[in-house]
């Protein structure tokens, strides 16, 4: 075996899996899954309809680079959504089963350990996705933790980043809108981390995953900061998307990577090799769902009103930050429990048998602190129903 899996930290999950192991939850109370970031809502009709009516695709082998109508579809809603000029469908767009695996695999494409870098480096936020860090270990590279924190608006301190970190750098990883804390890039941020790049030829790679998931103004994409600055080319730039939280579609397992042409045809030689390529149903599945925007706008609607309920029903009594964009809360743990995340997310389940996720948990000490504790996430996936009772049952444990 890979003897670099013994660096791989337990999954989140796990960790809250051990933590309530001799915990049981409040007996009175059905189950209400706030932890997983797996959305609730009813997916489009129209696109299941037509994986329906596309199952006798499943008798022919899928390309690896998919259909062109599949990549075509994507270049039109990346030119609309972050006011692109001209997105090329067959070298500036790759199809991929859902963002997690394009996400793993890129690391293992794009880290190289020839030349003089004996220390190829991946910079991450810090909190994180946790593949970010899985697949620089596995790629035998080395993660280099960004705080986000209230002093930069959770969005990380990538200004402090020292140079001597930036030379070793290979690839940056941002998460735009961060997950867990929900804050964005502005186009300042962005040109700051792209002059890096220029100067030391490191890539970025943006997570985009919850970006049309906002409440008022939809976030500055990378690829949208690249136009801006007149770089058509996206040079060392790639963004990752999903049909998972836009669209409600987890299962799809549907998404893309944007952006370098020249380094989406290295990887697509990977891909190739890797063998994952999407099912042809799944293909006409999503072209149904990136042309349509009137169900995501309603998706949209319904996580207003979720948050909206949360602010004004629990504002007073729990340390609540609207987030930018995304669909997760990033609480502050409670004074009445010691600002200790486990002791909250413990007492959330025993108490009103609510699933919440532990801060600590989607972070790394570093350099002596870990920034995502004494933080609760509290991904708003449920139904409004739920999340009015999940409200209820909060309220009544913090002030019985």
């Amino acid at each position: 075996m890979n003897n670099n899996l013994t660096h791989l930290h337990p999954y989140p999950f796990a960790k809250m899996a051990t933590l309530l192991e001799n915990s049981s939850p409040a007996p009175n109370y059905t189950e209400i899954k706030l932890g997983i970031g797996e959305p609730k809502h009813a997916p489009p009709a129209f696109v299941l309809d037509v994986l329906q009516e596309n199952l006798d695709t499943l008798s022919r082998y899928p390309t690896t680079s998919g259909m062109f109508e599949l990549r075509q579809t994507i270049a039109h809603w990346l030119e609309k959504r972050f006011f692109l000029q001209h997105v090329n469908p067959n070298s500036q767009v790759l199809p991929v089963m859902g963002s997690r695996e394009a996400i793993f695999s890129f690391v293992q494409a794009v880290i190289n350990h020839d030349g003089d870098n004996d220390e190829p480096t991946v910079v991450m936020p810090n909190p994180f996705y946790q593949i970010y860090e899985g697949a620089a270990i596995l790629a035998e590279a080395t993660p280099h933790f960004v705080p986000c924190t209230p002093a930069n608006n959770f969005k990380g301190s990538y200004r402090s980043v020292p140079k001597e970190v930036w030379t070793r750098t290979q690839l940056l990883f941002v998460c735009n809108p961060n997950n867990p804390t929900g804050s964005v890039m502005t186009m300042d941020d962005w040109e700051y981390l792209i002059r890096l790049s220029d100067q030391h030829d490191f890539i970025i790679a943006s997570d985009e995953c919850y970006s049309e998931l906002y409440s008022d103004e939809a976030p500055i994409g990378l690829l949208q900061a690249c136009a801006a600055l007149g770089r058509d080319n996206f040079k060392n730039c790639v963004v990752f998307h999903s049909l998972s939280k836009r669209s409600n579609l987890p299962g799809l397992r549907s998404g893309f990577i944007a952006g370098d042409g020249d380094i989406l045809q290295s990887y697509l030689q990977y891909r190739t090799y890797q063998g994952c390529a999407m099912p042809i149903a799944h293909q006409l599945a999503s072209i149904a769902a990136w042309q349509d925007e009137k169900h995501v706008a309603h998706n949209r609607t319904l996580y207003r009103e979720k948050f909206a309920l949360w602010m004004q029903e629990l504002g007073e009594l729990l340390d609540l930050r609207m987030p930018d964009a995304g669909f997760y809360f990033w609480i502050k743990a409670p004074e009445q429990f010691d600002c200790d995340d486990e002791a909250f997310v413990k007492a959330l389940y025993e108490q009103a048998n609510i699933h919440a996720l532990a801060g600590r948990y989607l972070s790394r000490e570093a350099d002596g602190f870990n920034p995502g504790q004494g933080y609760v996430r509290i991904a708003l996936v449920a139904s409004v129903e739920e999340s009015r009772e999940a409200i209820r049952r909060i309220r009544t444990m913090l002030t019985d």
